[in-house]
């Protein structure tokens, strides 16, 4: 069983952002050509050939574990036994309506828009953790590497992100998408976490993993921040995603996940960049003429980012058993919603582009719409004064950055300060130029 191999796909360099990019001497990459984003219809799809079905709920056939594993994952290892279901809580966390199986949308609402292929979705307000619009939510699915949500969570509050870590032949050895950790290699944490939010690289997460006490004991770190946050549907069986025993989720813990490391500036600050460049590593002297190997630009794998008006960015996820999964978040008219798909697939649209129509159907319900609630637990009840975080703004200048903590205070000064003095900077270039003719 693998998870895809996840090309890199570079974001487009226009503006003050080019400046930046062009001081920091990063490759320029060719950007590969996406699905367009159509905006979202309701009822049924005209075509020639018969409607792509849903998978239908109704009957909660997920309440207490996700569907069958079509493969040899979650076998336990010899001697060991599976875990037992997760309890099914009573009452249902969030609202009695969040609590059934089906569709579940406000009353009044609109049809749902069409080609939505996920098992189970659920669309939710970032800010007032209100959920507006649902589909199974509490339904038990695997989460492939949107688990990796809780693992930031971990590691962004636990690790010195300015430690230098030494990549290991095992990280370069493990399963699945690798961002390209190279034995020798010298990484400081805050790289590791860019390669493990944008690119998901499961070595970054092994190499995360290792500095929290290894495999077994991350696993319990990341398990034990869901408890704590109620999301009682949630059981991560690896740091990385990979499948295995127990492993659960529903789009409802997704959300509450999410909306955990949103509490997070730098988790915020991750998921909204579009591309970082990322240290090589030396010549193994085991292999014969290896030579060192170059550092390269690592590019965020989220498509809604690149192609979505007022995307905050978000996390992706596959495996065979799980499918495809996704959790992102996107603002308009001041209000952030975030929206979690479990058990899609890229038929009749991808996850990116069904996401895409979800928010829009979200962002057209009425401000008062909802059927049920994110858990007041985390950061939100010890701290409800303090707001959630927010990405950068863009080069574009469409998103304001928020108030920062004291010690943000040198990041964002670098983050506005610079594209500032290279603009002024080639500005003043243009005139000496003109003035040279």
């Amino acid at each position: 069983m693998k998870i895809r191999e996840l090309g890199v796909r570079a974001a487009s360099t226009l503006g003050a952002f080019a400046s930046v990019a062009a001081l920091a001497a990063a490759p320029a990459l060719a950007i590969p050509p996406v699905e367009p984003y159509d905006p979202p219809t309701t009822g049924s799809s005209t075509t020639t050939t018969p409607p792509f079905t849903t998978p239908n709920t109704d009957s909660c056939p997920q309440r207490t574990l996700p569907p069958a594993p079509i493969d040899t994952s979650e076998v336990p290892a010899p001697g060991e036994s599976a875990p037992s279901p997760l309890p099914v809580p009573s009452p249902t966390i969030g609202g009695e309506r969040l609590g059934e199986c089906g569709v579940v949308l406000p009353q009044g609402a609109p049809a749902l828009p069409a080609d939505i292929s996920a098992t189970s979705w659920m669309v939710s307000d970032l800010d007032t953790g209100r959920v507006l619009a649902a589909k199974d939510p509490h339904g038990r699915y695997r989460p492939a590497s949107t688990i990796k949500v809780a693992l930031a969570i971990v590691a962004l509050r636990t690790l010195d992100l300015d430690k230098v870590v030494v990549g290991t032949q095992a990280d370069a050895d493990v399963d699945g998408t690798r961002v390209g950790i190279g034995p020798g290699g010298r990484y400081t944490n805050r790289q590791l976490m860019q390669a493990l939010i944008m690119c998901s690289g499961n070595d970054a997460a092994h190499a995360i993993a290792a500095q929290l006490g290894g495999d077994e004991a991350t696993v319990a770190k990341m398990n034990a921040v869901a408890k704590s946050l109620r999301a009682m549907d949630t059981r991560a069986a690896t740091p990385s995603g990979l499948d295995g025993p127990g492993m659960s989720t529903s789009a409802y813990d997704l959300s509450v996940l999410f909306r955990e490391a949103m509490n997070i500036p730098l988790f915020a600050e991750l998921i909204h960049t579009e591309q970082v460049d990322f240290p090589g590593y030396p010549a193994d002297p085991k292999i014969p003429d290896d030579k060192d190997h170059p550092g390269f630009p690592i590019a965020n794998d989220n498509q809604l980012l690149y192609n979505y008006a007022g995307a905050i960015g978000g996390k992706t996820g596959f495996t065979d058993d799980a499918r495809q999964t996704f959790v992102a978040a996107a603002e308009r008219d001041g209000h952030r919603l975030v929206v979690t798909l479990l058990k899609a697939d890229v038929l009749p649209v991808r996850p990116w582009v069904q996401a895409a129509r979800l928010l829009d159907y979200g962002f057209a319900l009425d401000t008062d719409a909802r059927i049920g609630k994110l858990p007041e637990t985390g950061s939100e009840a010890v701290q409800p004064s303090v707001p959630l975080a927010s990405p950068p703004p863009r080069a574009d200048g469409t998103q304001a950055a928020p108030e920062q903590p004291a010690h943000q205070g040198a990041r964002v000064a670098t983050l506005i300060g610079i594209p500032l003095v290279v603009v002024g900077l080639l500005l003043w270039g243009r005139r000496v130029v003109r003035r040279g003719r």
